[in-house]
């Protein structure tokens, strides 16, 4: 893409490079870019829902995937503020279930994926297990007993199992489920209104269906519970409620 001199630019610019990449089915979502909080670019691209012709707009609700781990990392954090936990301590304070081979695991390690608890998304059924739901201690139960892949902190390897066990930490700590702690602590006061937890059977205006892309053609994505991915991926978000959320990280309205 050629050198951006001015805003005006942009907007052309980037519009050329996406409608690029849209022909080549290489980019289906919204996008937004702003600088220093002034919104420059905001424009969906392509269909939100193919079957009935609905494009995507700067409104479109998508799965936000791993990004739901910068708001379970925030929850940890503002736990710790409120004096209910701290990242260095070992999870077995919290959580005096957890298995033998945690004991020497902190918070800490699961916030930076340095636990060694093994990545259970590579044993996981998707066409079974996938598509029932679990209670976060029936997921954690699915890898608890698998030996650790390495001594905690002697190594960096990323788990959603990690992230799996923060959310049950959430839970236990605050004493309400992952899904009203950052409603109430974080999408609420925010603003952001069209950030939530993605359950399957809620009815959600504006929200994108999945889709993969297999033999240049288009198909529907297989089904996933969203309790499975839990507080390591179940959030879904507009692009506006995100740049919400990322001027909100320049202030102190969330954690010191």
């Amino acid at each position: 893409m050629a050198r951006i001199d001015s805003n005006s630019n942009l907007a052309s610019n980037v519009d050329t490079y996406m409608q690029a990449l849209v022909a080549l089915d290489r980019f289906s979502g919204s996008i937004l870019i702003a600088r220093e909080g002034d919104v420059l670019v905001s424009k969906g691209y392509s269909l939100a829902n193919r079957e009935h012709g609905v494009p995507n707009t700067p409104q479109t609700k998508f799965r936000i995937g791993s990004v739901t781990k910068q708001f379970t990392a925030m929850a940890i954090l503002m736990l710790q503020h409120q004096g209910k936990l701290q990242v260095q301590e070992p999870i077995s304070k919290v959580l005096p279930d957890c298995p033998n081979a945690w004991q020497r695991v902190t918070i800490h390690h699961l916030l930076n994926h340095t636990s060694g608890i093994p990545e259970h998304t590579d044993r996981l059924d998707w066409k079974t297990t996938g598509r029932s739901p679990l209670a976060v201690q029936d997921l954690i139960d699915l890898f608890k007993d698998r030996p650790l892949d390495f001594q905690p902190g002697e190594d960096h390897r990323y788990s959603n199992s990690g992230y799996i066990v923060l959310g049950q930490i959430i839970e236990q700590v605050a004493r309400m489920s992952y899904e009203a702690f950052v409603n109430e602590h974080m999408f609420e006061p925010l603003g952001m209104a069209n950030t939530g937890y993605d359950w399957n059977n809620r009815v959600l205006e504006y929200r994108a269906m999945g889709y993969d892309l297999r033999h240049d053609r288009f198909v529907n994505a297989d089904y996933l519970d969203m309790s499975i991915p839990h507080a390591a991926g179940a959030l879904y978000s507009t692009v506006e409620d995100l740049l919400l959320w990322d001027q909100a990280l320049y202030t102190e309205r969330l954690v010191p």
